[in-house]
């Protein structure tokens, strides 16, 4: 896998020897409430995940990049994934995680964002790129905003947290939006 370098961060592949980055952002309870996570994750699992994370894309239908500091690819800053790809529609869903909150609001992420994008719509050649959002994360929706994703639609009160119901928002990222933006 080739690295995607910006200016202030590289995207590369998972090592065997960010098991213990994983472990502690996988099992950060604050984290979860972003996902669908709802159990702990055991470095057993995360052992396995790591063996099984080289396979193509093609084959496990998704791939996870290691968000680095340029020159400094065990600086691990975050963790960027393509997952539901479906080759037939030509598309993918984005996630993306800053681990550690001194590593956020940064640029990271926009920068994180944009190399995945360069990567999905140059070399898988993907149609268009989509993600789901809580409503309340603001931050994810400025990112996605930023880095040209349109919301599309909204899932009222469909996910379920401690405090609530709460509302998704859908974006989508096109091909052709991506490029307009490039220019």
């Amino acid at each position: 896998m080739q690295t995607f370098s910006g200016k202030q961060i590289g995207l590369r592949a998972l090592e065997p020897y960010d098991l213990e980055t994983l472990y502690k952002w996988e099992n950060n309870p604050e984290i979860w409430q972003l996902g669908q996570t709802l159990k702990p994750f055991s470095r057993d699992i995360l052992v396995r995940y790591l063996e099984t994370a080289q396979l193509d894309i093609f084959e496990s239908r998704q791939v996870r990049f290691v968000i680095h500091k340029i020159g400094k690819p065990n600086e691990v800053v975050g963790l960027i994934d393509l997952f539901d790809f479906d080759p037939f529609n030509q598309r993918a869903g984005v996630g993306i995680l800053i681990g550690e909150v001194s590593d956020r609001k940064q640029g990271y992420a926009i920068e994180a964002l944009s190399l995945l994008c360069q990567y999905s719509f140059e070399i898988l050649m993907l149609h268009q790129l989509y993600c789901s959002i809580h409503a309340i994360n603001e931050p994810s929706i400025k990112l996605f905003t930023k880095g040209g994703f349109t919301k599309t639609g909204q899932r009222t009160d469909w996910i379920k947290t401690r405090t609530g119901w709460q509302t998704e928002f859908f974006y989508q990222l096109s091909i052709q939006e991506w490029e307009s933006k490039a220019e």
